[in-house]
């Protein structure tokens, strides 16, 4: 009988790639069955409890607490297994950064590289937002990757970097181009006379690859997390942003990409758009323009569209694409419902925006309306479903689906069980700090769920949208190609992808039932012209892929100060403000 062996260890603080490669290194040893990696959260224990691993002990775990299960096939392998959990973490850290001496904070670190422009910022949210400001005294503009940072620290961190002429790009923001050197999940893109200001990670990815593959690239391509154009924050970075490319002799076009911005902030935003001299492409998703072109402002509705028209602007031509080919008669009388799996949170409310047009109602854990068609269970798809894998109930404590497949292999084979479900849409997003190989793993998935539906007298349709160029590590054309050997059909323009499906699922017919920056800001361009030097905080892959870019890093061997207690954490960051 199966044997299930829990170890909590209170206040344990490890990169979540050391927590992805040891729960992986458990699962593989002799006798384990299944084995789970994660901080304590509410959201982590669901997922725990989907594998059926939520022991009593695990359960009884608190958010900063460090979660590791293991089922084996007896309780001598099981603890077996936990035994080794150090030998694992050691073995891990030594196959980190090559680097002599790892600093402890960002202080030492700018003394080893004083010349370093940024500061990566990866850690739990928690301690984010302490470790932002560190960085902003010393005069660094941060790279805010982490998420659960809350609205009111943003804000704060956004004035504090506006009065300096810094920026902050984040809290939550997955992708950056600075001076040719990806940031985060980052794509190999070619330079060229683009500059692009984007809310959402995944369609900075997007439209950035879609322009390199019509032959332009970018200046640069600046996040700013995903609230920065909400009510409360007021499109610090966004301003910033579009104030930076303005002056920028060397970017010709500006690109504006958000998902539904408030409408007041997004107002003020086009009025600043309207003077920056040049030609600005905005795809606001959801925003109704009054035009489809107002002076200098071109207006689009697509991700596909603002790098088509971006690259035109440019005095370049942009490639199409083919029709689809439906083929009804695959699939069995009882197959009508499309399941999404997204790891890129803006791809997904792309496709809830054009899947409008082809469905009444698409169900989602992230829905274009807050409240409406929610889904009951971000568990369980009902009817046409959308999940963004990406959102904070899927990622705290736990590695990002970008760069850890395990949570949606799972998920699709749950979906390629329920005997209705037709189609299933995945997107596979490349680059640096994305997974190195992220179709060997999906392919084989792929395969096995397309088999199973096989068996069963059904047909399964699995579309792949690959967000990558030719220059990416992961090697662009091999991933499209084990893709396509695992049976999923792929597309590298989510726009071609979602109308492809939505076409199918509605011929298919029985659809779902119907249902504040007031400050002049100035960010000098000699500080992003500079070649990139950057101190990395956080996930030890977003140091190597600046290295790999042949940009400067140096890693920081970053804990929890005070050991964790906020309250010391509060009293020596305000010693360190004086």
């Amino acid at each position: 009988m199966a044997v299930t062996n829990v170890e909590v260890r209170s206040g344990a603080y490890y990169d979540s790639v050391v927590l992805m490669q040891l729960q992986r290194s458990l699962a593989d040893l002799a006798g384990v069955l299944d084995a789970g990696v994660m901080m304590g959260t509410g959201a982590n224990k669901d997922v725990l409890a989907q594998s059926d691993l939520l022991a009593p002990d695990a359960e009884a775990a608190g958010p900063d607490d460090l979660v590791i299960v293991v089922r084996a096939e007896d309780g001598a392998s099981a603890q077996s297994a936990l035994d080794r959990v150090d030998e694992l973490l050691a073995a891990r850290r030594k196959g980190g950064v090559d680097q002599e001496y790892l600093p402890k904070s960002v202080e030492s670190a700018d003394q080893m590289m004083p010349d370093a422009q940024w500061v990566l910022v990866s850690i739990a949210g928690r301690y984010a937002a302490g470790v932002t400001r560190e960085a902003l005294r010393l005069g660094k503009h941060v790279f805010l990757f982490s998420d659960n940072v809350s609205v009111e620290d943003e804000v704060s961190l956004k004035q504090a970097a506006a009065e300096k002429g810094l920026l902050v790009m984040g809290p939550d923001c997955g992708t950056a181009i600075v001076n040719g050197v990806g940031l985060g999940f980052a794509n190999r893109v070619r330079r060229g006379p683009i500059g692009m200001v984007a809310a959402s990670g995944t369609g900075l990815q997007q439209v950035s690859c879609r322009v390199h593959q019509m032959g332009s690239g970018f200046t640069h391509a600046l996040g700013t997390g995903g609230r920065d154009l909400s009510d409360a924050v007021g499109a610090v970075t966004a301003r910033q942003g579009l104030d930076l490319f303005s002056r920028d002799p060397e970017t010709k076009v500006i690109v504006l990409v958000s998902k539904p911005p408030a409408p007041k902030v997004a107002e003020e935003l086009l009025q600043a758009a309207r003077s920056a001299g040049k030609p600005v492409v905005v795809d606001f998703i959801g925003y109704s323009p009054p035009a489809q072109k107002v002076g200098n402002l071109h207006f689009v509705r697509t991700f596909d569209q603002a790098a088509a028209l971006a690259v035109q602007l440019a005095a370049e031509t942009p490639d199409g694409g083919p029709g689809p080919d439906l083929r009804l008669e695959r699939f069995a009388n009882v197959q009508r419902y499309l399941r999404g799996l997204f790891s890129g949170g803006t791809l997904a409310y792309e496709a809830l925006l054009i899947l409008q047009e082809y469905l009444p109602v698409v169900y989602s854990n992230a829905p274009i309306k807050k409240g409406q068609n929610v889904l009951e269970n971000s568990m369980i798809s009902q009817e046409h479903t959308i999940i963004d894998l990406g959102e904070d109930e899927f990622t705290v404590g736990r590695l990002h689906p970008m760069m850890d497949n395990d949570l949606r292999i799972r998920r699709l084979y749950q979906e390629a069980e329920d005997p209705e479900v037709a189609v299933v849409l995945l997107d596979v997003v490349l680059g640096y700090g994305s997974h190195p190989d992220p179709a060997s793993e999906l392919a084989p998935a792929i395969a096995k769920a397309r088999a199973e539906a096989k068996k069963a007298g059904r047909h399964l349709e699995v579309v792949a949208v690959v967000v990558g160029t030719d220059e990416d590590p992961q090697g662009m054309e091999e991933q499209i190609a084990q893709l396509k050997a695992g049976g999923a059909k792929v597309e590298t323009s989510n726009d071609t992808a979602v109308r492809y499906v939505g076409q199918l699922v509605q011929a298919l017919g029985k659809p779902a039932k119907a249902a504040a920056a007031e400050r002049q800001v100035n960010v000098e361009l000699a500080t992003l012209q500079q070649p990139l030097a950057g101190i990395n905080v956080g996930l030890e892959s977003f140091a190597e892929s600046l290295v790999a870019q042949g940009a400067e890093s140096i890693q920081v061997d970053w804990r929890p100060p005070a050991g964790g207690n906020e309250h010391l954490m509060a009293i020596l960051e305000r010693m360190k403000s004086k």
